[in-house]
C-alpha cells in the first residue's frame, strides 16, 4: 500500500486493518507452535487431496469384484486385501474418504449456516424472539441425536442426500447457543451502539459488525464438529440407514465385515483405523485452532 493510498483512507480504517493483520499473524504463530495441530492439518489436507483425486489414486475400481478373492489377505498388489465379495479394500477405503469428507464438510456447512442465523437473531433481538428460538434449540438438544437421525433417515429413506440434510439439519443447535451468547455479549459494545446511532439497519449491523466478531469460536466448533459428523455418518451407514451399497463408505465397509470379523478381521480393521485417525486429526486441528484463536482457553 503506497503513501498516497494511505493518505486517502481514514486513519481509523488503516489502524483497524493493521491490528486485524497483527492478530491473525499472532494466531498463526500460536497455531504453528502446536506440533500436533500442524501434523493434523497436514493429514487433513492429504486426505482431502486423496478424496478429490480418488479416481486417479485408487489402484482399482472400488466396485470390481476379483473372482475367488473373497476375504483375501493383504498382498503387495492389494495392501489392504479384499472385502467379503472380493473387491479391493484399499480402493473402497479411498473412495470412502470422499463420502466421509463430503458428508462431514457439507453437513457442517448447513449446520453452521442454520446455527449462526438462529443464534444471531436470538441474541441480537432478544425478548420473545429469543425465547421462542431458545426453546426450539433446547427441544432439539433434548433428543438423543443418534436416535433422532435413525428415525429421520428411516422415514425419509437412506441416501447420500438424505444423510447430509438430516445430519446438517439436526446438529446446528450447538452453534446457535454459542453464537447467541457471543452476540448478547456484544449488544452494548461501542461499535454496535455507534452503528445504531448512525441509522444502520439491524440486518447490516448483524452481518457487518456482529458476526465477524463471533466467527472465531464458530470456526473452532465447526472443525471439531466435522469429526463427530463423520462418526454419525459411519454409524448410519453401519446400520444400513446411510450411504447405500454399492457406494463405498467406511461405515458400510465395517458393516460388510461385521459377520466375518473372526475369519477376515482386516475387512473391519482398515476402515475402522481410517475413521479413528481422521476423527482424531480433526479434533486435534480444532484444539489447535481454539488455542490459536483464543489463547485464554489454553491449558496451563
Amino acid at each position: 500500500m503506497t503513501v498516497a493510498q494511505l493518505g486517502q483512507r481514514p486513519v481509523a480504517a488503516v489502524t483497524r486493518e493493521t491490528k486485524s493483520r497483527s492478530e491473525w499473524l499472532q494466531s498463526w504463530r500460536r497455531f504453528r507452535a502446536n506440533r500436533a495441530a500442524v501434523v493434523s492439518l497436514v493429514f487433513v489436507v492429504l486426505i482431502c487431496l486423496m478424496a478429490l483425486l480418488a479416481p486417479w489414486v485408487a489402484p482399482h475400481n472400488p466396485n470390481h469384484s476379483f473372482p475367488g478373492m473373497r476375504g483375501g489377505a493383504p498382498t503387495w498388489e492389494h495392501p489392504m486385501g479384499f472385502d467379503h465379495i472380493g473387491r479391493d479394500l484399499l480402493s473402497r477405503v479411498i473412495f470412502g474418504a470422499r463420502v466421509a469428507l463430503l458428508v462431514g464438510i457439507v453437513a457442517t456447512a448447513i449446520s453452521v449456516v442454520l446455527g449462526v442465523l438462529v443464534g444471531a437473531i436470538a441474541g441480537y433481538f432478544g425478548g420473545w424472539v429469543d425465547t421462542v428460538l431458545s426453546r426450539i434449540v433446547d427441544t432439539l438438544m433434548a433428543f438423543p441425536l443418534l436416535v433422532l437421525l435413525i428415525v429421520l433417515s428411516a422415514v425419509l429413506g437412506p441416501s447420500l442426500t438424505t444423510t447430509i440434510v438430516v445430519i446438517g439439519g439436526t446438529t446446528w443447535a450447538r452453534f446457535a447457543r454459542v453464537v447467541r451468547a457471543d452476540v448478547m455479549s456484544l449488544q452494548h459494545a461501542d461499535f454496535v451502539t455507534a452503528a445504531r446511532a448512525s441509522g444502520v439497519r439491524d440486518l447490516r449491523i448483524i452481518l457487518r459488525h456482529v458476526l465477524p466478531n463471533v466467527m472465531g469460536p464458530v470456526i473452532v466448533l465447526a472443525t471439531l464438529g466435522i469429526g463427530g459428523i463423520i462418526i454419525l455418518e459411519s454409524a448410519l451407514s453401519f446400520l444400513g440407514l446411510g450411504i447405500q451399497p454399492p457406494t463405498p463408505s467406511w461405515g458400510g465397509t465395517l458393516a460388510d465385515g461385521r459377520a466375518l470379523i473372526r475369519q477376515f478381521p482386516h475387512i473391519t480393521t482398515f476402515p475402522g483405523v481410517m475413521i479413528f485417525v481422521t476423527v482424531l486429526a480433526f479434533n486435534l486441528l480444532g484444539d489447535g485452532l481454539r488455542d490459536a484463536l483464543d489463547p485464554r482457553q489454553r491449558a496451563d
